[in-house]
C-alpha cells in the first residue's frame, strides 16, 4: 500500500466503502467527516451527480482515443477553457498526464528542452527546494526535499540543487496567514546562481504552499522575490500547484492569489475532483511557440507524452468538475470561510503538545510537540483517534493537515474542530 504502515494498516484497516458530499462511510455505514478533501483532491465533495453523469457518457460514447498522432474535441475544449482560467492571459497552452507526478516530470523535461531548441543547451540544472513535494518519479524527488521520500532510492537526478524552505517555529509559530519572517531566504537562490552560474541553470520550482510536508506557508514577498531573480537569470519558474490549484485557496490558483506568474504550472488531483487520475501543464505564452519554430516541418516538436494523455473519461470529468466550481460558487465560498476556518484552527492554541498552527485559504496544519526518540508516533495515534472519532485527517509525521473540501459549511467546520480538539486533549 502506498505510503502506508503495511502491518500496522492490516492490524487495524481504515477501510472506507462508499462517500457523498463532504462524508466517507465505513463497511458498517459509519459516517466520517472528510478534513482531508480525499487526498486535496475533491474539492467539490463526492460523488456529485453532474460529475459522475458526464463519465458515464463518456465512456459509452468515447472510451479512449490515441494521443499520439491523434486528438479527440474533448481534450482541445478542456484546454481552451483551462488557460481562460489563468489570470491576466499569460498561458495559452496546456499539455496532458495522469497525475502530478507526471505534470512535475512533464514540466521539468519541458523546462530543460525548452533552453535546448532556444540554443542553451548547457541550462539542464534544476532547482528544487527542501521539504518541497513534487510527486514520485525519479525528476520529482530529485527537486523534491523531503528525506525520506529520497533516502531508498540512490543518488537520484545529476545537477540538482535545492533552495532552504521557510519554516521557522521561532519566528513564525502560530503565524496567521503569510509570516512576515522569511523573505529573505529567496535570496538563496542569488547564491546557488553563483555556486553553478546561470548559464547551466533551466528552472526553479517550488510549491507556492507545500502541502504534503506539513503546511508551510510562503513568507510576504517570498515568492515575488524568487520571480525576481528567475527574471534577471533567465531561469524558468515553475509553481507546483497540484494542491493549491483549482480554489484551495480561495482563487482559482496560486497564481491569482499572490499575483505572481511563473513560468509553467503544474496542476492535477482538483481538476477532475479526484474521480478520473489527470495531470497537466500550463505554459506561459511563448514558449510552445519557440517548440513549433525550431522543429523542422512535420517533426515531432517534443518527443515526451503519455498513452493516456487527454483520456476522454478525464476530459469529461474534468469539463463536469469545472462546471460544478463555477455553478455553486466553491471557490468564492472558501474565500468567504477563510476567516472562519482561520478563527476555528486558532482556537486550538493552548491545548495538549499543540507547537504550532498556521493557515492559509482553506487548507491548515496543526504541529504537534514530538515524543522523543520517537517521531510521527504522536501524529498516528492522533489520525487513528479522529477515524475512530469520525473525521478524516492527514498527517504527516507530527503535523496534521487539513484541506477539506470546498463545499464544506461552517457547522462542518465546527464539527471538525471540535472532534480535533477532543483527540488533542485525549493525547498522551
Amino acid at each position: 500500500m502506498p505510503f502506508t504502515a503495511n502491518r500496522q494498516f492490516k492490524a487495524n484497516p481504515r477501510l472506507l466503502a462508499a462517500a457523498k458530499d463532504v462524508h466517507y462511510f465505513t463497511p458498517d455505514d459509519r459516517p466520517i467527516l472528510d478534513g482531508t478533501a480525499g487526498l486535496w483532491c475533491v474539492n467539490a465533495g463526492h460523488c456529485r451527480p453532474k460529475i459522475v453523469e458526464a463519465i458515464q457518457k463518456q465512456v459509452a460514447h468515447l472510451d479512449y482515443a490515441p494521443p499520439f498522432q491523434m486528438g479527440h474535441p474533448g481534450a482541445f475544449e478542456l484546454a481552451e477553457r483551462l488557460v481562460k482560467m489563468m489570470p491576466g492571459g499569460h498561458f495559452d497552452h496546456v499539455f496532458y498526464g495522469n497525475s502530478g507526478s507526471e505534470a512535475v516530470e512533464s514540466a521539468l523535461k519541458i523546462a530543460i528542452a525548452y533552453h535546448r531548441v532556444r540554443g542553451e543547451g548547457a541550462r539542464q540544472r534544476l532547482i528544487g527546494r527542501e521539504r518541497g513535494y513534487h510527486g514520485v518519479g525519479f525528476g520529482g524527488i530529485s527537486v523534491g526535499g523531503i528525506a525520506p521520500n529520497r533516502k531508498f532510492f540512490g543518488s537520484l537526478m545529476p545537477g540538482v540543487d535545492h533552495l532552504p524552505h521557510t519554516h521557522n517555529l521561532e519566528h513564525n509559530a502560530f503565524t496567521r496567514g503569510q509570516p512576515q519572517w522569511g523573505t529573505h531566504l529567496a535570496d538563496e537562490l542569488e547564491r546557488i546562481v553563483t555556486l553553478h552560474d546561470a548559464s547551466t541553470i533551466a528552472a526553479v520550482i517550488v510549491e507556492p504552499v507545500a502541502g504534503s510536508t506539513g503546511v508551510l506557508i510562503p513568507p510576504m514577498g517570498y515568492l515575488e522575490r524568487l520571480r525576481t531573480i528567475c527574471d534577471k537569470y533567465g531561469i524558468l519558474l515553475i509553481f507546483d500547484e497540484v494542491i493549491t490549484g483549482f480554489g484551495r485557496l480561495g482563487a482559482s490558483f496560486a497564481t491569482e492569489y499572490f499575483g505572481v506568474v511563473p513560468d509553467m504550472v503544474t496542476v492535477a488531483k482538483g481538476i477532475t475532483n479526484g474521480t478520473v487520475p489527470m495531470g497537466a501543464v500550463f505554459t506561459r505564452k511563448g514558449i510552445y511557440d519557440t517548440f513549433m519554430d525550431a522543429a523542422a516541418e512535420n517533426a515531432i516538436e517534443l518527443f515526451h507524452g503519455y498513452t493516456y494523455s487527454g483520456h476522454p473519461l478525464a476530459c469529461a470529468a474534468a469539463m463536469a468538475t469545472l462546471d460544478v466550481y463555477e455553478e455553486e460558487g466553491l471557490f468564492a465560498n472558501a474565500n468567504h470561510l477563510a476567516s472562519y476556518w482561520e478563527e476555528c484552527l486558532h482556537s486550538l492554541k493552548g491545548l495538549p503538545h499543540v507547537i504550532d498552527l498556521r493557515n492559509l485559504g482553506l487548507v491548515a496544519a496543526i504541529e504537534l510537540e514530538s515524543i522523543p526518540g520517537k517521531p510521527g508516533v504522536r501524529g498516528m495515534d492522533c489520525l487513528q483517534r479522529c477515524f475512530d472519532t469520525g473525521l478524516l485527517i492527514r498527517t504527516t509525521g507530527d503535523i496534521i493537515a487539513l484541506s477539506p473540501p470546498l463545499m464544506i459549511q461552517k457547522e462542518h467546520i465546527d464539527q471538525m474542530f471540535e472532534m480535533l480538539a477532543g483527540v488533542l486533549k485525549e493525547l498522551p
